[in-house]
């Protein structure tokens, strides 16, 4: 292409402006100095993940665990000269905790199967022993036909699964061109039908199941595990709300082991992908591959299953509570930062990549910034959240307590649905506090290092990442990305006109093998990359708090679909 003289000009013009613009923003080369030297040196961050997770152990919400992981959290912030250190209390409902959980094939063969309960479903009273069925109960409309045939049966809920998929890498880090990728914008299409209206049918379906299930006296329901390998991904089925119908057993078992049984059952196996030739072997199909023979029938077994699980739900406390402290800042007028993850997690494992390490590493950040004696001109504000499995419930309560709320549709059919399911009802109701808030930094995908953050489509704030981050590309620190990301506790700000901002972080083996599993232990959670993520945390929580303006917001959401 051919470029005239006058543009040529205008485009080196650009160019040698660029640098300038983003040099504007200050970075304090000593205290990073200073950060570095105390986050990489002297770092506390594993003795705070192996206590919440090896010591404390899992922390679903509303469990003693959870209690206790509150409670020490609070303790070791005051004790590191945190001020303010306390818990803020929201509603929630019940808690729940298993102490024993046990599947044992006893017909046709004797062996023990691998399975976790559902949280908030009840135990079994003891081992029951009953026949194991494999149906499908995907609407009311199949209830018919299993009406009067259920009682003493152990219920296997899903089809077996082909496990031969393509195998993801087990520990996976962002090459250059995927964080180069990252960094560019894609335009969304056009929105679909909204999640609301699917995950409120099934929710309501799922009420409707409990009351079918205890009424056919069923005696337990097992499901397939989303995971392969061994792995159980467990999650909720029950109900957290006192006195209400909380179904039956329901436990996850490994596909493997569910694959096995349902076969026995009298199920077909799912078609196994062809294993000579193909691309799937690297090779090229010279000729189509021979018609496979229909799946046979194999033929059914009286499957017996014994469980046993020791459950209970805690009804002594329906609130739940999030962990606060904070670095007060030398301006009182001028606003805070606030940093956080969630503390809460599932029951399989000891929620180490989900979300202990990020815990860990946002109070090693606090922790570095008191150890060197900073004083923020803005106040540092720590914030560890409960509930954040169960919908963003602890972020969601205190956005609504301190800074904006968006009221919620309140007719009848509406008013039983949990508060994130309800659809909105006006316009966001900003509280005084709103305008405090410079930032919301996140972390909660895994314990993989940082690798950059995403800025939440705020374009405004991208050179003043970038300006922050180039302290530590030699870390591996490199990339802002515009677009957006979600799934966690920024979003709880995020929504109400707030900035906040989730860190881009190595996934290593987060969505392969840990997340919600019961191999989400600590033996996943690398040391190296807890310390690098500690001290780019301290740094830009600092610069947040020093900066001479707020950092800059987004036009305020429109109102939800």
């Amino acid at each position: 292409m051919r470029r005239s003289r006058s543009t040529s000009a205008v485009l080196l013009l650009v160019a040698a402006l660029a640098p300038a613009a983003g040099a504007q923003e200050p970075v304090d080369w000593q205290m990073i100095n200073r950060i570095r030297d105390e986050g990489l040196n002297r770092s506390q961050v594993m003795a705070t993940v192996t206590q919440l997770t090896d010591v404390i152990g899992p922390r679903l919400t509303g469990s003693p665990q959870m209690k206790e992981a509150n409670e020490w959290t609070r303790r070791k912030l005051e004790e590191w000269g945190l001020s303010n250190a306390h818990l803020e209390p929201f509603d929630f409902g019940r808690g729940w905790s298993f102490s024993h959980a046990s599947v044992h094939m006893v017909a046709p063969h004797q062996t023990p199967l691998i399975a976790l309960p559902q949280a908030w479903t009840p135990g079994t009273g003891g081992p029951k022993r009953g026949k194991a069925m494999r149906i499908t109960l995907e609407s009311e409309k199949d209830f018919d036909a299993y009406r009067g045939k259920l009682a003493g049966t152990i219920l296997l809920l899903d089809p077996p699964r082909d496990l031969l998929s393509a195998e993801e890498p087990a520990l996976d880090r962002y090459e250059d061109d995927e964080l180069a990728e990252l960094a560019s914008f894609p335009i969304r299409g056009e929105r679909g039908p909204g999640f609301r209206q699917r995950f409120m049918q099934r929710w309501r379906f799922r009420q409707k199941l409990n009351d079918f299930l205890v009424q056919e006296k069923v005696l337990a329901t097992v499901s397939i595990s989303s995971r392969d390998g061994g792995l159980v991904r467990v999650g909720g089925r029950g109900s957290r709300e006192v006195g209400a119908n909380v179904g039956v057993p329901a436990l996850v078992m490994t596909a493997e082991h569910y694959n096995w049984l349902a076969r026995l059952a009298g199920e077909p196996a799912p078609a196994q992908r062809q294993e000579d030739g193909g691309e799937r072997n690297g090779g090229e199909a010279t000729s189509p591959p021979a018609q496979e023979p229909p799946a046979q029938e194999p033929p059914a077994a009286e499957v017996e299953l014994e469980i046993d699980v020791r459950a209970r739900f805690h009804d002594d406390d329906l609130m739940a509570y999030n962990t606060i402290a904070e670095i007060p800042g030398s301006d009182p007028q001028a606003g805070v930062v606030m940093v956080g993850g969630h503390l809460d997690s599932w029951h399989g494992g000891t929620g180490a990549t989900d979300n202990a390490s990020s815990c860990a590493v946002a109070m090693e950040a606090v922790r570095i910034l008191k150890a060197i004696g900073a004083t923020p001109r803005r106040t540092i504000r720590i914030a560890l959240w409960s509930g954040e499995e169960q919908g963003l419930l602890g972020s969601r309560a205190y956005v609504e307590e301190h800074f904006a709320h968006r009221p919620l549709k309140d007719d009848p059919e509406q008013r039983d649905l949990p508060a994130w399911l309800r659809e909105p009802a006006g316009p966001i109701e900003i509280k005084p506090g709103h305008a405090d808030l410079s930032a919301y930094f996140n972390l909660d995908n895994g314990s993989g290092r940082i690798r950059g953050i995403y800025a939440q489509e705020n374009v405004a704030v991208t050179p003043i990442f970038r300006a922050w981050l180039e302290p530590f590309h030699d870390l591996g620190a490199t990339t802002v990305a515009t677009r957006n990301t979600g799934g966690t506790d920024h979003l709880s700000f995020d929504r109400v006109g707030l900035p906040g901002f989730q860190f881009i972080q190595d996934g290593l083996d987060y969505s392969t093998r840990t997340h919600h599993t019961n191999m989400d232990v600590l033996d996943h959670v690398p040391r190296e990359d807890l310390i690098q993520s500690s001290v780019i945390l301290a740094s830009f929580l600092y610069h947040a708090a020093m900066r001479e303006e707020p950092l800059p917001r987004k036009p305020m959401p429109q109102e939800e679909e």
